[in-house]
Formats: structure tokens, C-alpha cells, sequence
């Protein structure tokens, strides 16, 4: 029904921001992805939007992107997943980390996110495999076996998730795993 707003920004209380579109107020729930982009308070802005409907209320949820949006509509299709635990899922883990993990099946990463179980996070994983991944957040390189177990060797040596994406994209594309190991763990090394 409310697809996208554009508007000036009045409020901005984490997780929710108050939009004013032409003298009509709109509280609107957002993730910390889109929070953090968010423009200074006074500023135009404009969102995309999922209204849902409830029983007992109404609530626009907000996304700064086409795939916030998209990520956010796949996780409410999935049973026992409403839209508050999609929207904390999407502020825990960005859209390509989301589909890093379901393309990788990490449901590790996915249990570090408040509010979901290793149950919740393996449904996740089954649900949106092939659904997230193949056209959403992965799109600068596909990971191909060798530097998935790259990146699980040194996500298991306790390098995070950040440092070990950054040691990846310095290895060459066709480099074998112990190679890339070795060649990982030398680039952090510095």
C-alpha cells in the first residue's frame, strides 16, 4: 500500500525515525543498516517501505535499499520470523553478510544475531537457500569451495568476519586452499 516515502526527517530514535511528508507524519521502523545512512535530522529523505497489517496495529517498516527491502520481505515469508526478528537480523548482519551466510550455510553467524536460536537460524538457512545469495549481496564475486574453506579456516582461527572477507579479496581467484590459507594468515599477519 505505502511503497516508498520521501519527505523531510524530524526524528531519529533508533530503531524508529519520523518521516514528514507534506504535514503527515509517518513513524517508521528501520534497521541499523539504514539507520547509520540516514541523513541529519531536517534533511530530505527517502525510504522504501513494507506496510503490515496486524490484528492489532499497522507498521511501516523503512529500508534505504531495493535489496534492504527484498531481504526484509524474504525473512517475513518464513514461518516463525515477524518483522521485528527480520528487522533485527538485518541490523545484526547487512544484506550481503545475510546472504554470505546462507550461501556459505554459517548458521554460526546467524546465532550471534539477539533473538535467534540455533533452531531459527538452521529454518533460515534451509528457507532462503537459493533465495538469497545467487542475486542479492554477493554480487561482486561468486565464492567459489576453495575460498569458502579459506574463509571458515580462518573465521574458526578467531579472525572475524570482516577480517577474514578483506584477507580473502587480496588472494587470487584460482589459488588453492591450504595456498590461500598460507597466504591469508600472511596477509593479517601485517
Amino acid at each position: 500500500m505505502i511503497g516508498k516515502l520521501t519527505g523531510t526527517l524530524l526524528e531519529k530514535n533508533p530503531p524508529e525515525v519520523l518521516v514528514d511528508c507534506n504535514g503527515v507524519g509517518y513513524e517508521v521502523q528501520v534497521p541499523m543498516s539504514t539507520f547509520y545512512n540516514l541523513p541529519a535530522v531536517g534533511e530530505r529523505v527517502a525510504l522504501l517501505t513494507q506496510f503490515i497489517v496486524r490484528e492489532d496495529a499497522q507498521l511501516l517498516y523503512g529500508f534505504g535499499s531495493v535489496e534492504e527491502r527484498q531481504t526484509f520481505r524474504e525473512l517475513i515469508k518464513i514461518s516463525g520470523v515477524g518483522p521485528r526478528t527480520a528487522l533485527s537480523i538485518l541490523s545484526g548482519l547487512g544484506v550481503g553478510d545475510l546472504a554470505q551466510a546462507v550461501t556459505l550455510q554459517e548458521a554460526g553467524r546467524l546465532v550471534k544475531v539477539p533473538g535467534i536460536g540455533k533452531k531459527t537460524a538452521e529454518r533460515l538457512l534451509l528457507e532462503l537457500k537459493g533465495k538469497l545469495g545467487a542475486d542479492i549481496g554477493l554480487k561482486a564475486h561468486a565464492v567459489n569451495d576453495a575460498q569458502a574453506d579459506i574463509l571458515q579456516a580462518l573465521l574458526a582461527l578467531g579472525y572475524n568476519d570482516k577480517e577474514a572477507a578483506a584477507a580473502l579479496k587480496a588472494l587470487p581467484a584460482d589459488v588453492g586452499v591450504s595456498d590461500g590459507i598460507k597466504m591469508a594468515l600472511k596477509s593479517l599477519a601485517k
